[in-house]
């Protein structure tokens, strides 16, 4: 008799489950018809439609109410795709990616902007930023530091000239796999990836592929792509990538460094959206240089202990201008609306020759 009680029982769950789900998508279809409303009001008043502070505060709110058994990690994903959908409804918000799909910048859009984002996937970051300059895209997503190679020098020299400031952050765990067209690791010819994930895979692939050459591709996604052309190469890329492009996954997490973490800036222009407000847990960046003379750099640091600020970065980069100059990227914790932060930014200003704030904004979890 055990066999059939269990069954009715499983029977009863499903019920409940399915009752569940309609109310549910009763509710979900009532908030949608709530953030049309709020669309319509936001559209009058020329405000923007997409508002990262916001959506910190709800999934703040959700996390801080639940009681299980759901983990706040799964309630946070939920809840950002919902929100997602609902914006989607208000006006849906365009989205440049490093591309083609299957790209660690894909995942970090998505993770930030959820699967209703419109992604318009770019050949590089000089062409992301330059569609979000332009207004192709409302948004950019480019990548900015890895925790074991450093920064993506490129995307801290575009900044420079480009009128987009940091909105957002985006920290994504980075697992490289070799994929291929065949499950094996025999005559692998060329090993193909961008230069950032090359470097971050290179003990590995000295270790089990010495011979294969190494080939610097503009994103991870494309040496996908092009290893499911010719079966003697492989590519170092995501598990999207390779279900995109129906490749093998040979070997898993072959990165150098098990804790491997890339930091990707979420951009746009100052009238797509201001410097979102001080949350208690922000970031400000920005680039300064300042004159070739003894105790330059050190001046520097002075505004920021005098006032009690942290500096969590400091990166240079070759000024370009044949007399060995530079620039310096710096994070600081904090908000450029807080007095201290605020009072630090006024002194080293003064100190520069250059200066330029890249943006304040919330820190990713």
């Amino acid at each position: 008799m055990t066999q059939p009680i269990q069954t009715e029982a499983l029977a009863s769950l499903r019920q409940q489950i399915d009752s569940l789900d309609q109310q549910l998508l009763a509710l979900l279809n009532q908030r949608a018809k709530v953030a049309e409303q709020v669309g319509e009001i936001k559209r009058a008043e020329g405000s923007p439609f997409f508002r990262p502070d916001r959506v910190a505060q709800v999934i703040e709110k959700i996390s801080a109410a639940n009681q299980g058994p759901l983990q706040n990690q799964h309630v946070a994903a939920i809840w950002r795709e919902i929100m997602s959908a609902c914006l989607a409804l208000e006006a849906p918000q365009r989205v440049a990616v490093l591309g083609p799909q299957g790209t660690f910048c894909e995942q970090a859009a998505i993770e930030y902007f959820g699967s209703a984002a419109e992604l318009i996937y770019c050949a590089n970051f000089d062409e992301v930023f330059h569609a979000t300059a332009a207004g192709t895209a409302q948004f950019g997503v480019v990548g900015m530091e890895n925790s074991s190679e450093g920064v993506v020098a490129r995307s801290l020299d575009l900044f420079l000239r480009s009128p987009v400031h940091v909105v957002g952050e985006v920290s994504l765990m980075v697992r490289h796999n070799l994929l291929r067209q065949l499950n094996s690791l025999d005559g692998i010819e060329v090993v193909m990836a961008h230069p950032q994930a090359l470097a971050q895979c290179q003990n590995w692939l000295s270790q089990h592929l010495p011979h294969a050459e190494r080939r610097a591709v503009a994103s991870n996604a494309e040496g996908a792509r092009l290893a499911a052309s010719n079966p003697a190469w492989a590519a170092l890329a995501s598990e999207r990538a390779a279900a995109q492009f129906a490749l093998h996954n040979v070997a898993h997490a072959v990165q150098d460094e098990a804790y491997n973490r890339t930091r990707f800036a979420v951009i746009c222009l100052p009238q797509t959206l201001a410097t979102p407000p001080a949350t208690g847990h922000d970031c400000t960046s920005l680039v300064v240089s300042v004159p070739n003379r003894p105790g330059a750099v050190h001046d520097l640091l002075v505004p920021l202990k005098d006032n009690g600020v942290s500096m969590t970065r400091f990166e240079s980069r070759p000024a370009k201008s044949g007399q060995w100059e530079y620039f310096f990227y710096i994070d600081i914790a904090g908000h450029v609306n807080e007095p201290a932060v605020a009072t630090a930014l006024k002194e080293l200003q003064a100190l520069c020759a250059f200066y330029k704030v890249l943006g304040s904004y919330p820190v990713s979890n």
